[in-house]
């Protein structure tokens, strides 16, 4: 399991102006930003040091619902994402979605016609795709740019002609409570929507990743979660049980042996609420805080995942300090090592999305 990343990443001066020469020659350099190479956005001496914050405020309700389409506030809320980081965009417009929408359908068509596999069960008689705007998710304190849609519809070669088109994939775009240091270094050109989500078949996920590539100069790559990230996830959503039953904590540990060793731990919600209220209760002690809830500190995580690990071995005297968490998961969401992620709850959606946009951000290489 990878360790907790601390990224050292160069950004220009707000002065700096950026001029594109060639299309192919910047792809090239955002393109070798990936393996190491020298970048447009790191052309400068500045330097932004970024690393996962130590505490942050505990997670507030928020109602999307009267802000989102109910088909794509169920579409967020039922699906399985797999998360990936997207370094900035160059020449991205929201006003131009319209235009993206035709951009892609052709790219998709040619990317069949020159034997691309891009079939989803079976062979379709073609794709249309449709770029919208989520608005309502992006923090209007932080200026975020608003989270974009991608959906792409399709039907079987032999379905009626009747038939209305199916969603055979989707994908979303955002930055959610961004770095506003970040944010504001980057040059006017760019548009930073860090975290990228994508549900369907893998060989359609990877044509639309290069159309983005292609289209805006930028890099995408895995977004794993790390140990770290999950513990955070955890303990975010625990402390919403007062307002939202969790109905159950679900971890899944990975023990090294030979073949390793995978053991699920489900806890009662209320043991986990009752453990948890205690550890915040030390804390406020500890700093005489009588003020409203305060921020949640990276100790109080650690302690919480102590206390669980510590009443697993008294009852089955197994050590789970000797992995790793590799799951975890509640009834507002679940998430995997590997990057996959499910917001089951859609007033916790935005909390859960500042969460993976921060690690969106720590895993880019520019």
């Amino acid at each position: 399991m990878e360790p907790p990343q601390r990224s050292m990443v160069r950004t220009p001066h707000k002065s700096v102006l950026v001029q594109r020469r060639s299309k192919s020659r910047s792809y090239r350099q955002s393109y070798r930003s990936c393996s190491g190479g020298p970048s447009r956005l790191c052309l400068t001496p500045a330097l932004t040091a970024r690393r996962l914050n130590t505490s942050r405020r505990p997670p507030k309700s928020q109602d999307i619902t009267d802000k989102l389409k109910a088909e794509h506030l169920a579409l967020l809320v039922k699906t399985r994402w797999k998360l990936s980081y997207v370094t900035p965009l160059y020449r991205f417009r929201h006003t131009q979605l319209r235009s993206y929408s035709r951009q892609l359908s052709a790219f998709i068509a040619a990317e069949q016609q020159r034997g691309v596999a891009v079939e989803v069960e079976g062979t379709q008689s073609g794709f249309r795709v449709s770029f919208s705007m989520l608005q309502g998710l992006a923090s209007a304190e932080n200026d975020d740019p608003e989270t974009v849609l991608i959906q792409v519809h399709s039907k079987p070669l032999l379905s009626r002609q009747d038939e209305p088109q199916k969603l055979v994939w989707s994908g979303w775009l955002t930055c959610i409570s961004g770095n506003p240091e970040y944010l504001s270094s980057l040059p006017r050109d760019f548009t930073c929507l860090p975290l990228f989500g994508s549900s369907g078949a893998d060989g359609l996920t990877s044509v639309v990743k290069s159309w983005i590539q292609q289209t805006f100069d930028c890099c995408l790559g895995r977004l794993e979660l790390n140990h770290t990230t999950l513990q955070w996830l955890l303990a975010l959503w625990t402390n919403c049980h007062a307002q939202s039953n969790i109905q159950q904590l679900n971890m899944v540990w990975t023990l090294p042996s030979a073949p390793p060793l995978q053991v699920s731990f489900t806890v009662d919600p209320q043991d986990a609420w009752d453990l948890w209220r205690s550890v915040r209760k030390a804390s406020a002690q500890e700093e005489e805080e009588e003020e409203e809830e305060s921020c949640i500190d990276v100790e109080e995580v650690t302690r919480f995942l102590h206390g669980l690990k510590s009443h697993f071995y008294r009852h089955f005297r197994l050590e789970l300090s000797a992995g790793s968490l590799s799951q975890v998961g509640t009834a507002l969401g679940w998430a995997a090592v590997s990057g996959r992620i499910k917001m089951s709850s859609s007033r916790y959606v935005v909390t859960t999305l500042a969460l993976l946009t921060e690690c969106a951000l720590l895993k880019m290489p520019i």
